[in-house]
């Protein structure tokens, strides 16, 4: 690994549409700007990072409510300036006591259907008010209050929300009370039309108000009422009874005893950076080690985005996606070997095996992480061959970083779509459908269970440039999440990028692997480039065996990364907002 690391403040460059946005205080980047803004009034009100963040997720809920869900996931990264500490949220419920793969298999031919059989328990709530409790200074009221009054009055939709929601009308239109909120005219609304949500403001207010009645007792009593009024109260018997009526597997008691989970985070060192992401029960793990595996190459010597580095990275994250495959789930359940996947000697095993002239043909086998046993096989799905066919890219996620006047540092990966899940009526909620990520296949390491989590695709990062710099960072984009992640890293780190020209440079994404979505299609070979890479640069790729496809330019999915870096001797704030969705920064 070689570079200068010195774009961590500077000045946007030519061809970014955008400056980086420079402070001295305090700054917010989320994948809206109405998120972003809801961070910084909070940070202006002498709220901490934490604070910022939770406003900022649960206005994502509200403004983002066809690709966030605010009783969806919402994995969560935090670095506390005093103690220099990171801690991990896990934000991802489980599969109720009631799920069995059984079901599955005997009546849906093994597939997990959209609906509510694909629901686990709701996370976000309880992972937004748990970093509120432990590490925030405000309550939920004050954090939440532009949220509610966005959702009780409505605000503008916005072109992307307003793509996504005409693309995906019939699945709208399945379900009454979707088709009422998502459809409110009968169709689709238009880019500009006031969109309201009286039901989902009423959630969130009830919560306000059970945690205002309970205030008397202290912030920490308001903020475990408004917790209770979620996984306890009205709604979560609201949630419940309509399970009970539609063939649904949660209950009152599921979501009565869910917590969620405070873990250590996953490691790697890569040069002077020290990166940390969530662990095996997500794909974080995979970002740290495609980081690893290229630690041992001169990837300046090699040019940016030319076609020896495109495909070295390429091919250095089909080994961490076999990986990831093999390995990574819920660790409660299953054996992650994750102190070996993450270690140089392995990385260097790895690195072995790229060959420099020829790409994989299709996913790689996974390496052998326990010397007395050989690499796990996998079946892996039909591949996907047609030519034509263009791989998904998960529309849903978005992502918030935070950085406030003390130093600490907030990084979420909130998620959950409204189209492929049941909005229980009267409360606006859609609860979290990332059962799909979970498989059936019963000798596979994110094989369903009750209790268990789904290996999930969103996956919050902080990376430490020495004790120089910290840079929160994230974007939406299903398996395009680690490889958008791992090229805006790099192209700070070894390129000496500032954070807007890093993360509006053209990138590039690998399918090569299962999709992490049922049905978890698989294109071998596939690798799709944005359009502002050169046509040669395609050819040359093409010429040693990779299946080149195009993205359009500034392609969403392409991913949406938001980062925020602090220099620690200056204490400059700069930030990046990728112009690829509605993702602006906001700050002092």
């Amino acid at each position: 690994m070689s570079g200068t690391g010195k774009g961590i403040v500077g000045l946007g460059r030519e061809g970014t549409y955008r400056h980086v946005l420079l402070g001295s205080r305090h700054m917010v980047s989320a994948a809206h700007f109405a998120a972003a803004h809801a961070g910084f009034l909070v940070l202006e009100a002498g709220g901490n990072a934490i604070d910022a963040g939770v406003a900022a997720g649960f206005m994502l809920g509200v403004v983002q409510s066809d690709i966030v869900n605010v009783a969806g996931v919402a994995p969560i990264m935090l670095y506390l300036a005093e103690s220099r500490e990171v801690v991990t949220i896990d934000g991802l419920g489980v599969w109720p006591r009631a799920a069995s793969i059984e079901h599955f298999e005997r009546e849906h031919g093994g597939r997990i259907p959209e609906g509510l059989l694909r629901t686990v328990t709701p996370a976000a709530p309880a992972a937004w008010l748990a970093a509120l409790e432990r590490y925030g200074t405000m309550g939920f009221g004050e954090v939440a209050s532009a949220a509610i009054r966005l959702a009780r009055e409505g605000f503008p939709m916005h072109p992307p929300m307003a793509d996504y929601i005409a693309r995906n009308e019939p699945r709208y239109a399945r379900w009454p009370q979707n088709a009422a909120i998502y459809l409110p005219r009968g169709r689709a609304p238009a880019s500009g039309e006031i969109f309201v949500q009286s039901d989902l403001a009423a959630s969130l207010q009830y919560m306000a108000d059970e945690e205002r009645a309970a205030k008397r007792r202290g912030r920490v009593a308001g903020i475990q009422a408004a917790r209770d009024a979620f996984y306890r109260g009205d709604i979560a018997k609201r949630i419940a009874a309509y399970h009970r009526a539609h063939g649904g597997w949660l209950t009152e008691e599921d979501l009565a005893e869910y917590r969620v989970r405070f873990e250590p985070p996953a490691r790697c060192r890569f040069g002077e950076v020290e990166l940390h992401t969530c662990g095996p029960w997500c794909q974080g793990p995979v970002l740290a080690e495609t980081l690893n595996i290229l630690d041992g190459v001169d990837l300046a010597a090699l040019g940016h985005n030319s076609p020896a580095y495109v495909h070295m990275l390429t091919e250095a994250i089909k080994l961490a996606f076999a990986d990831r495959e093999a390995y990574f789930g819920d660790p409660r359940f299953v054996d992650v070997p994750l102190e070996v996947l993450l270690s140089q000697r392995y990385a260097a095993q790895r690195r072995a095996e790229i060959d420099p002239k020829r790409a994989a043909p299709g996913m790689p086998p996974a390496g052998r992480a326990w010397p007395d046993q050989p690499a796990p096989r996998l079946e892996l799905a039909a591949a996907v061959d047609a030519a034509a066919q263009v791989p998904r890219t998960a529309h849903d996620t978005s992502y918030v970083a935070v950085i406030d006047r003390h130093g600490n540092v907030f990084s979420a990966t909130p998620s959950d779509s409204s189209s492929d899940g049941e909005v229980i009526p009267g409360t606006g909620l859609c609860p979290s459908t990332r059962g799909c990520q979970s498989r059936t296949d019963r000798g596979h390491p994110s094989a369903l269970a009750p209790g268990k989590r789904p290996r999930l695709t969103p996956n919050p990062a902080i990376a430490f440039f020495g004790e120089r710099a910290v840079m929160p960072f994230g974007t939406p984009g299903g398996d395009v999440q680690s490889q958008a992640m791992l090229q805006v890293l790099l192209n700070v780190a070894v390129f000496g990028m500032d954070l807007q020209a890093a993360v509006s440079a053209p990138r590039f994404a690998s399918h090569s692997f299962p999709n992490s979505f049922a049905p978890h299609d698989y294109y071998p070979a596939r690798l799709t480039l944005e359009a502002r890479l050169p046509e040669a640069t395609a050819r040359s790729l093409a010429a040693l065996g990779h299946e080149v496809q195009s993205w359009p330019e500034f392609s969403w999915n392409a991913g949406a990364v938001c980062a925020i870096a602090r220099d620690n001797a200056s204490g400059v704030l700069t930030a990046g907002a990728d112009p690829r969705r509605s993702s602006y920064a906001v700050g002092w």
